[in-house]
């Protein structure tokens, strides 16, 4: 009975007046911090203590973890596959966002104004619920802080020269555990090493990505 009633809560959400009767409740839940990110994290991410990362005086940026209606009213969160360029983060699958400028008053306000940058969505009519914790990206050595954001109609996206992709993720995909998976991964920093993904919209989903959906999902799960 437990897990049917969770069933049906889960597919609740999946309805955006249900999700945003509810979600502002995230608000009062603890976070499940580096517990709910290890997860889905490669083992290689795990090595590095928060003296370590300190100690390389890593960049500072954000990212918008930004949940919507689609046309039907079902909850979806969006994710976008970036341009092909000469650097670490080419072709990747990844929240909107970027470095923090000087002219940025705090992280926050990177995250909206990187948004608004790369897909188009106005920053004004994004409402934030909370911020997450801090993810470290060895390769590029950014230290991203996630923000969950909430747009209340259907958008109608404007991509920038940055984005090769929107991915848009029904909300049910994120919880539905049938779609975590471990494959074996080898990049210019590590070789042949098994790392959990999502499988998300038939994308894979790996990395400091999947680490701040993980945290994301455990206090959806929460509601």
């Amino acid at each position: 009975i437990i897990v049917n009633l969770r069933i049906i809560k889960l597919k609740y959400l999946m309805d955006f007046n249900y999700f945003l009767a509810h979600i502002y409740k995230i608000k009062e839940l603890p976070l499940g911090g580096l517990d709910s990110q290890f997860k889905l994290a490669p083992e290689l991410r795990k090595q590095f203590s928060k003296k370590d990362i300190e100690s390389q005086n890593p960049k500072e940026s954000a990212v918008l973890a930004l949940f919507y209606p689609d046309i039907d009213q079902n909850t979806n969160i969006l994710l976008m596959l970036r341009a092909s360029y000469n650097g670490v983060h080419s072709a990747q699958i990844s929240f909107p966002g970027g470095k923090k400028d000087k002219n940025d008053t705090n992280l926050e306000f990177t995250a909206l104004r990187e948004t608004e940058e790369e897909i188009g969505i106005s920053k004004n009519r994004i409402t934030i619920v909370r911020e997450l914790t801090k993810t470290y990206i060895p390769p590029s050595n950014f230290w991203v802080t996630p923000y969950i954001g909430v747009y209340n109609s259907t958008p109608t996206f404007s991509i920038n020269h940055e984005v090769e992709k929107l991915i848009e993720v029904p909300i049910i995909e994120l919880l539905d555990e049938n779609l975590l998976r471990t494959k074996n991964v080898t990049t210019s920093y590590m070789k042949n090493v098994d790392v959990p993904y999502f499988k998300l919209n038939n994308y894979t989903v790996w990395g400091a990505t999947a680490m701040m959906l993980s945290e994301i999902k455990d206090l959806l799960k929460s509601l």
